[in-house]
């Protein structure tokens, strides 16, 4: 993913990402920034540019300090191992009315082979595209003009059948969970009825563990089974439907008889509770973004937790933003990538793995959590 303008993003560029890739940093480094470009795009295919751009304060707040747009995303990706790699670019900048997709364009060279040529090319809601599943570049191209200028073309193509390429990208990126789990969120009361996945702020988790129960009981077994191995005493988790009709969510310590509510469960236990459930979805999200999950967690089921998160990646791709030693011990070099500010104040990323005697430490048994406490990646010192 290649990012420009974007906040503290003058010009990033993450490549060869890994399917579990995190993203470590002292606080200001740009992690969040990096999260939320993910959560942005998101909310664009999801509610709208227009309301994605305004939550976030418009260009004012958006565009980088000192610069002019537009912002820039760019993808590349394959669809499945082997298959041709595609290059998605998005361009939006602001004027008067609002914001507007400035450019936007899909290429690939078709079964790998000749000069990539755009099959989707479009700029202000104006443009066309070359649908069938194998894009060609001698095949017709069909305007397809939008609406308005602020409408994002692959999120509008991708609904009709006869362009399975776009379409492919729509599904990949409105499936993508950006997750900004609270506990206080997870320990409320919903409206009672299951639901296949959890919310962003985990404020469905009851309907959510309702849902497993029903559907997908075996599920929910080895969720709490493996909850029971990282909490003491623990029991059983139950939703309940009250008679006015919330859900209830309660926790069944061993030692005794009577549940407790969730509300008065232990921070930790909801917040591990919560990353199971999504780690192990029946119909895992293909794109999972967790931020700083040490959060609330006893410090030594954080190397446990990364090795969740690495099962998982068997599935989905997963990205994660953190600055705990203790998770970093869980991974990998090549998984994590390290952020620091220049001088003008904008984000640079390396990769853990090409600092300077890096590879030499971890050769001599020391591990990623210390050689961050020692400030072994010295551009990313506090």
């Amino acid at each position: 993913m290649k990012v420009e303008k974007y906040r503290a993003l003058k010009s990033v560029e993450l490549r060869d990402l890994t399917p579990l890739t995190v993203l470590l940093g002292p606080n200001g480094s740009g992690k969040s920034t990096i999260f939320d470009v993910f959560s942005f795009l998101s909310e664009c295919f999801q509610y709208g540019l227009r309301q994605a751009w305004d939550r976030r304060g418009r260009g004012k707040e958006i565009i980088s300090r000192g610069q002019k747009g537009p912002i820039v995303f760019e993808l590349k990706y394959r669809e499945r191992p082997g298959s041709p790699l595609i290059t998605y670019h998005l361009a939006i900048d602001e004027e008067a009315r609002g914001p507007f997709v400035a450019e936007e364009w899909l290429q690939w060279s078709r079964k790998g082979q000749g000069r990539p040529f755009k099959f989707l090319d479009y700029t202000r809601g104006k443009g066309e595209a070359v649908g069938g599943e194998d894009p060609d570049v001698s095949a017709a191209r069909t305007p397809f003009p939008l609406k308005s200028p602020d409408l994002i073309a692959v999120n509008a193509l991708g609904q009709f059948a006869e362009h399975p390429r776009v379409a492919a990208l729509r599904d990949f990126i409105t499936d993508w969970y950006v997750s900004y789990l609270s506990v206080d969120n997870a320990r409320g009361q919903p409206e009672a009825g299951p639901q296949e996945r959890l919310s962003k702020t985990g404020d469905n988790l009851a309907n959510v563990v309702q849902y497993l129960s029903e559907q997908h009981p075996h599920v929910l077994a080895g969720i709490l089974d493996r909850l029971r191995r990282r909490v003491p005493r623990l029991d059983m988790v139950v939703a309940e439907t009250m008679p006015d009709g919330r859900l209830l969510l309660q926790i069944k310590d061993a030692p005794f008889e009577r549940p407790i509510l969730s509300r008065f469960t232990s921070d930790g236990t909801l917040k591990m509770l919560a990353y199971l459930l999504v780690l192990h979805d029946p119909r895992p999200p293909r794109f999972i973004g967790i931020e700083e999950p040490e959060n609330y967690l006893f410090p030594r089921l954080l190397r446990e937790l990364a090795e969740e998160c690495r099962e998982a990646s068997e599935k989905s791709q997963l990205l994660i933003t953190t600055h705990s030693p203790f998770f970093l011990n869980g991974l990998l070099p090549s998984e994590v990538r390290v952020l620091s500010r220049d001088i003008q104040g904008f984000t640079t990323v390396k990769r853990a793995d090409e600092f300077e005697g890096v590879k030499e430490f971890l050769d001599e048994g020391a591990s990623l959590g210390e050689l961050w406490m020692e400030d072994c990646f010295d551009s990313a010192k506090p």
